[in-house]
């Protein structure tokens, strides 16, 4: 008599195609974070003071508007578009700041319009791909053209923020601990300090997690970006999403203009040219998928963070070309997008 053995069907199998799918979905961010470890060991071993409190939280300090620009554009990534006008919306808002505060308003009433603004520019360039089924790439491309030509019809150079408020926020420094440093001269002692502005950024991230992760709008947005035609069938709100993505998008630009405004107490028509490019190669890099549905803005951050350190590679390193640090930001997001079409064709 001859017995056959039958494969398990027990708890053993089901574990480990969980264990799969949970490494599939956690990998990008993992290679995320293994990366931007070897980036910080290699600055370190290279560059003294690389790894100092203080150089890691200019990590932070230098880019706390790029961190809210990539924020916004993760939720647009995951429900799969994308918004090509955060640059030029950033620049509208530092201008708009700066000519409604050189006319004598005041800092209470100045940020919230300078957010309305931008979150209704948003909010139209959300219903243009909505009602009129508008590709994103051409919406936001006209949206960023309209926003730069705003920016540089209200100013054609750079405008300085004299007002008090802007300048504390330009000036003040949150001290978080004291360092001590032997020197040829003796002992120096120096503040390891961040900003407010940065304040403000994490305070927009962890919002940022909640809505995605424990709201019906954050499931909605997943939803849209796994599959438009099932969120339709499981009765979501796909329009209303969709159109609320590209607002908080705008939100997020002008806030990050306030942000910038803050940092160099000016209001600049032309600043942020590209920097709708390094939003998304930080989103990328972050481990959010191009094609939407999958990816966490905590990945978006960390993108940041590493877009931060090979900018910071050139700020140690004076003989770097600026050519080279494109060059490595293109290279890692090459390298990611191959990443995610290898995973995506392995779920299949």
């Amino acid at each position: 008599m001859t017995t056959t053995l039958q494969p398990a069907i027990g708890p053993e199998a089901p574990s480990k195609k969980r264990s799969l799918k949970r490494f599939e979905r956690y990998s990008p961010i993992a290679a995320t974070v293994v990366l931007l470890i070897v980036m910080l060991a290699f600055g370190g071993i290279r560059y003294d003071n690389f790894l100092s409190g203080q150089a890691l939280l200019d990590l932070f300090n230098k880019n706390s508007y790029l961190f809210v620009l990539a924020i916004g554009m993760t939720f647009v990534i995951l429900t799969g578009g994308i918004d090509l006008s955060v640059g030029a919306v950033m620049a509208m808002g530092t201008v708009i700041a700066a000519q409604l505060l050189s006319k004598g308003w005041s800092p209470a009433l100045v940020i919230p319009v300078v957010l309305v603004i931008s979150t209704v520019l948003g909010l139209l360039v959300g219903l243009m791909i909505d009602k009129f089924k508008i590709q994103p790439f051409i919406a936001t491309l006209a949206a960023m053209f309209l926003a730069r030509g705003l920016s540089l019809m209200i100013t054609d150079r750079q405008i300085a923020i004299t007002d008090t408020f802007f300048q504390k926020m330009n000036l003040t420094h949150i001290n978080l601990w004291e360092t001590t440093t032997n020197t040829r001269r003796g002992v120096r002692v120096s503040d390891v300090y961040t900003t407010w502005s940065v304040v403000i950024a994490l305070l927009i991230l962890v919002i940022a997690f909640v809505v995605l992760h424990y709201t019906r709008f954050g499931r909605t947005v997943y939803a849209i970006g796994g599959g438009e035609s099932s969120a339709n069938l499981m009765g979501l709100a796909v329009a209303r999403t969709k159109i609320s993505v590209y607002a908080i998008s705008g939100l997020c630009s002008g806030l990050a203009g306030i942000l910038y405004s803050f940092y160099t107490a000016s209001g600049d028509p032309i600043v942020g040219v590209g920097y709708e490019l390094n939003a998304i190669a930080a989103v990328v890099i972050g481990g959010t998928l191009l094609a939407g549905g999958a990816g966490y803005v905590l990945g978006s951050v960390l993108g940041v963070i590493t877009l931060s350190v090979i900018y910071a590679y050139k700020d140690f390193d004076g003989g770097l070309n600026t050519g080279w640090t494109r060059v490595m930001i293109g290279a890692l997001v090459l390298l990611f997008i191959v990443l995610q079409r290898v995973l995506v064709a392995r779920r299949k």
